[in-house]
């Protein structure tokens, strides 16, 4: 899970990139990068850490240039450190720059095609790399001195031949223009929009709306599973489906936990998608426990607070803001290593003991992934005095691996994983725990748009979307990304 951003504008676009690099912070915390093009000039600024640390004013004015790209990363394939901070680039054919938010499953082989039969050579072991290196091969390949949209097009449909999994992206080519694209099951998102200026029309494409809406562009639309869209540096449109057979299966945990609230995905309200994971949380709560004696109603900030609102005034009991979050400390599930995630939970948040003392508290979260979390959170609010802690989490139990992107690469490493619901229970400490069900999860999703065929709910019910995903494949998985390997990585980079 990245967060990525391109934009074609009439005049500089870095501080309009590093604005919605800003919004979509949230979306990867381990590095970021702006890459713009000023006429036929490349300017770039690229390194770990956050936004605003990345970027200076002296980086700033030095990304001049009417179109550009950017990327918040967050680590799933391969380690971390500066040589994995994207924006990438390869110098042939044109200059293309990219910025990569997914996962590619066939990887390793496509990596072989590239050295063997492209004579191409992939210097990291990001599939962010090799997504790009395809696509500018398979660009070169058109054997044009100047390309053409259709030229552009021809080469995406060679893209999604070659490569599987769930990727969006954005492609700056040097001189000419963005190619946003998405891959065929549409499992990470993308949107574009437009606003009007004074000069003209300008266009962005965001992993959320959010951005666009910020920055005041109109949201046109999501781009579609399949489709390409490419805008010229003088703002002309175009799109083309380049996918032989697309669907909608867009990724459920986005609407669960990664994406903002205030973003529509999909055609889809986070928000609301949240409010309706709280109304069916609710009542399975009170088919399971009709004789509840609970006090309270607390959620876990700040991705379950909406769902958390909702328990609570279903259940017809207070809902109070018992956990004070620091909002200098990132987000705990996408800190790499489990000892830095168990660090990360006590300084990120802290109990008021006067909504806990004395009293039985449900506290409700987005998901259980690890345990890591809401294990020191019921043992906070046990400290603070609560009588009795309940635990809800808006999410069904995470038993598989997630492959398209997200973090959650060994099945050993979920604490739901070959586990039922009381002995997680027991694992994390809880009186009692009610997951919500995948049926419910669905349906709160796919409520306002009917064009959605289903949703990847592969963490959940381990049926992977892209049909190539067996045992072999996350032995495999799991021998390269869990935490004691990522340790490894880290260490040695």
């Amino acid at each position: 899970m990245c967060g990525i951003v391109g934009i074609v504008g009439r005049s500089d676009v870095n501080l309009q990139l590093y604005d919605a690099l800003t919004l979509l912070q949230h979306r990867g915390q381990d590095a970021a990068g702006i890459v713009t093009c000023d006429r036929d000039r490349l300017n770039q600024q690229k390194a770990t850490g956050l936004v605003r640390d990345v970027f200076r004013a002296r980086h700033m004015e030095r990304l001049k240039g009417n179109f550009g790209i950017g990327h918040v990363r967050y680590p799933t394939a391969g380690g971390s450190g500066p040589a994995l901070a994207q924006p990438f680039y390869v110098n042939s054919p044109y200059g293309i720059a990219m910025a990569h938010n997914g996962n590619l499953t066939n990887k390793d082989q496509v990596m072989e095609e590239i050295y063997q039969q492209d004579l191409r050579h992939i210097s990291t072991d990001s599939d962010s790399e090799v997504l790009l290196n395809v696509f500018a091969h398979e660009l070169l390949e058109q054997r044009k001195l100047q390309p053409k949209a259709e030229d552009i097009f021809t080469a995406m449909r060679a893209v999604h031949k070659r490569v599987r999994g769930g990727y969006a992206c954005v492609a700056l080519i040097v001189g000419y223009g963005i190619v946003a694209f998405r891959d065929p099951n549409g499992i990470r998102p993308l949107v574009y929009g437009k606003r009007e200026t004074e000069q003209g029309t300008e266009y962005m494409v965001a992993s959320e709306s959010v951005a666009l809406n910020v920055a005041g562009y109109t949201l046109v639309r999501d781009v579609a599973p399949g489709e390409a869209i490419y805008i010229e540096r003088d703002g002309t449109v175009h799109a083309e489906q380049c996918a032989e057979k697309p669907s909608l299966n867009p990724c459920i945990f986005e609407h669960v936990y990664f994406a903002r609230p205030d973003s529509i995905m999909d055609g889809v309200s986070v928000h609301k998608s949240r409010l309706r994971q709280g109304e069916h949380l609710a009542e399975k709560i009170l088919r399971e426990r009709p004789d509840h004696d609970i006090d309270v109603v607390i959620p876990i900030p700040d991705s379950a607070r909406v769902s958390g609102q909702t328990v609570a005034h279903r259940l017809g009991v207070k809902f109070r803001e018992g956990m004070v979050k620091n909002r200098y400390i990132g987000r705990t599930f996408i800190m790499p290593g489990q000892k830095q995630r168990k660090k990360s939970v006590r300084q990120k948040l802290n109990a008021i003991e006067l909504e806990f003392r004395g009293k039985n508290v449900l506290l409700v979260d987005d998901s259980i992934v690890r345990g890591t979390t809401c294990k020191q959170i019921i043992q906070m609010a046990r400290e603070a005095g609560a009588a009795k802690v309940y635990f809800a989490s808006a999410a069904p139990a995470v038993k598989y691996p997630n492959v398209y992107g997200i973090d959650m690469p060994s099945a050993e490493e979920l604490v739901a994983h070959d586990r039922t619901t009381e002995e997680v229970c027991s694992e994390i400490g809880a009186d009692w725990l009610i997951y919500q069900d995948l049926e419910d999860l669905v349906e709160c999703s796919a409520e306002g748009n009917d064009k959605i065929e289903r949703f990847d709910c592969s963490v959940f019910d381990g049926n992977y979307v892209t049909g190539d995903v067996d045992e072999a494949y996350l032995e495999n998985l799991h021998a390269q990304r869990n935490d004691v390997a990522k340790s490894k990585k880290t260490s040695q980079g």
